[in-house]
C-alpha cells in the first residue's frame, strides 16, 4: 500500500502520497478530474516555474515578501527546473477548473514544500509562492511566456530550417524542367526550382506572420490579479516582474495597457493558433506534392524518389512508402483540429475571465511542437534527400499536348487544340504532329516548344 501523509487546506484535511510535494489542493483536483489522463505540456510547467521565479524576485525588489523567503522560492525554482523527473509532481489533468487554478495550485505548493524543507522557513503556497498574484492572471501569462519560448526556441528555428533547405534543394534541381499541373491534368513546363520556390515562398510567408505576432505573445496580464484591476498586487508588480522574467528567459516581455482583455479573452493566442494552422495547411500541400511526384515507382508519376527509410509493406517485400510526408500530413490535420478547439475556447471569455485556459495552453503548445518537429522531419528526411527521376520527366514532358499553347500566337488557339488532340491519340510527341499540320520548320518548332524555353516569361 501507498502510504500518505495528512494536508490541509482550507476545506479541510487530505491524504496525499507520503512523498509527494503537492499538497491537498493538487490531491483534489487529482481526485475530482480524473479526465484524460493528459497532463499539462511540461513546456508550460516549467514556463509556469520561471514565472513563480520572476515573481518572488519582483516581490523582493519591491520589499513586499522577505528577501530569505523570496532566495529560498528562487532556489526551489532552479532546483525543479533540474529535475529530470519534473512531471512527477504535476499530475493534474489538462481538462480542469477553466482557470487553471489546480495547476497554479499545485505548482505553488511544489515550490513552497521545496524551499521549505531546502531552506528550513516556513513558506506557504497561497501567502509567499502566489504573493500578489491569481490563477487568473497567471495562467494567462504562463500560456503567453510557454508560446513565446517555443515560438523563439523552437518554431521559427524549424521553419528558418526547412526554409534554407528548399532553397539549397531548389538551386540543385534547377536543371530538371517537369510537367506542370493544375486539377492534376498536364499543364506547361515548370522547371524543379520553380516548383520549390513556390513552397520556400509559402514557409517564409509563415514565418513572417509568426514574427510580427511576437510582440503580442510577449505582452503579459501578469499584474491584474483576480480580475484585472490588480488587487493585492503592489502597483509596481508589472513592471518589476517583466524586468525579472526577461532577464531569466532573454525574452523582452512587458506588461499589457490593459489587464482586461488579457484575462478575459485568449485572443492572442486564437490569432497564433490561426497561424499555426496556416502553417499546418503549408506543410500539408509541401507534403502532398511530394508524395504525388513520389508516387510509383511504376504506375505513378515517378518524378522523384524520397529516401527509402523503413520497409512500406508487411505483405509486399520490397514496398517503400513515403512515410515522412504522411506523417507530416497527420500532424498536421491535428494542428487544424487543435485550431478548432482554441477558436472554440476563445469565445468562453465569459464577463472577466476565460475558462478554458489549461485546453487552450495544451493545444497551442501541441500546435507548435507538431509544426516544429514536421518542419524539421520534411526538411532532413525528405526534401533534402529526394532523387529526380529526369528520364521519367523528359518522357512525360515532350508527350505532353500543352507545350502547343506556346503555338497559340503564331497558329491561333483553335489550330493549336487541333494538333493537341491528335498528338494525345496518337499519343506522338507535339513537335511531330506540329510539323505535319503547320507550316513551321522543324528548326523553328524546336525553338518554340523547347521545355525550357517555356518555363521563362521573355
Amino acid at each position: 500500500m501507498t502510504t500518505t501523509r495528512t494536508e490541509k487546506d482550507s476545506m479541510g484535511t487530505l491524504e496525499v502520497p507520503a512523498d509527494a510535494l503537492y499538497g491537498a489542493q493538487t490531491q483534489r483536483a487529482v481526485d475530482n478530474f480524473p479526465m484524460s489522463g493528459q497532463k499539462m505540456p511540461e513546456a508550460f510547467i516549467r514556463a509556469l516555474i520561471t514565472v513563480k521565479k520572476a515573481a518572488a524576485q519582483a516581490n523582493v525588489k519591491l520589499e513586499v515578501l522577505d528577501g530569505a523567503m523570496g532566495e529560498a522560492i528562487s532556489i526551489a525554482c532552479d532546483k525543479l527546473l533540474n529535475d529530470k523527473d519534473l512531471m512527477r509532481h504535476f499530475p493534474v489533468d489538462v481538462f480542469q477548473t477553466g482557470s487553471g487554478t489546480s495547476t497554479n495550485m499545485n505548482a505553488n505548493e511544489v515550490i513552497a514544500r521545496t524551499a521549505s524543507v531546502d531552506a528550513n522557513l516556513t513558506i506557504h503556497p497561497n501567502d509567499h509562492v502566489n504573493y500578489g498574484q491569481s490563477s487568473n492572471d497567471i495562467i494567462p501569462t504562463t500560456i503567453h511566456v510557454s508560446a513565446a519560448i517555443a515560438v523563439k526556441q523552437q518554431l521559427l528555428p524549424a521553419l528558418g530550417h526547412l526554409y534554407s533547405c528548399i532553397g539549397k534543394k531548389a538551386e540543385a534541381v534547377k536543371q530538371h524542367c517537369k510537367t506542370g499541373r493544375t486539377h492534376l491534368m498536364d499543364a506547361m513546363p515548370i522547371r524543379m526550382d520553380q516548383s520549390l520556390s513556390g513552397w520556400q515562398a509559402q514557409i517564409g510567408q509563415q514565418i513572417q506572420n509568426i514574427t510580427h505576432i511576437q510582440p503580442a505573445i510577449q505582452t503579459l496580464a501578469q499584474g491584474g490579479t483576480a480580475v484585472g484591476t490588480g488587487i493585492n498586487a503592489h502597483p509596481d508588480f508589472p513592471y518589476a516582474f517583466n524586468q525579472a522574467l526577461t532577464g531569466l528567459t532573454d525574452i523582452p516581455f512587458q506588461p499589457a495597457d490593459n489587464f482586461f482583455a488579457l484575462i478575459a479573452s485568449q485572443d492572442t493566442a486564437v490569432s497564433l493558433s490561426g497561424m499555426l494552422k496556416s502553417s499546418a495547411v503549408t506543410l500539408m500541400k509541401i507534403a502532398n506534392d511530394l508524395r504525388w511526384m513520389n508516387s510509383g515507382p511504376l504506375a505513378g508519376l515517378g518524378e522523384i524518389a524520397l529516401p527509402a527509410l523503413q520497409p512500406g509493406s508487411s505483405i509486399m517485400p520490397g514496398k517503400v512508402n513515403p512515410v515522412v510526408p504522411e506523417a507530416v500530413t497527420m500532424a498536421s490535420a491535428q494542428v487544424m483540429g487543435n485550431d478548432t478547439a482554441i477558436t472554440v475556447g476563445g469565445q468562453s471569455g465569459n464577463f472577466e475571465l476565460n475558462v478554458m485556459l489549461p485546453m487552450i495552453a495544451h493545444n497551442l503548445l501541441s500546435s507548435i511542437t507538431l509544426i516544429s518537429n514536421s518542419a524539421k522531419l520534411l526538411a532532413d528526411k525528405a526534401i533534402s534527400g529526394f532523387e529526380v527521376l529526369d528520364d521519367n520527366l523528359a518522357a512525360a514532358l515532350h508527350k505532353n499536348p500543352i507545350l502547343v499553347t506556346a503555338l497559340n500566337p503564331i497558329i491561333g488557339y483553335n489550330n493549336a487544340a487541333d494538333i493537341a488532340k491528335r498528338a494525345y491519340k496518337e499519343k506522338r510527341p507535339v513537335i511531330d504532329v506540329a510539323e505535319e499540320m503547320t507550316d513551321l520548320s522543324r528548326d523553328e518548332l524546336s525553338k518554340l516548344l523547347d521545355p525550357i524555353k517555356l518555363t521563362e516569361n521573355t
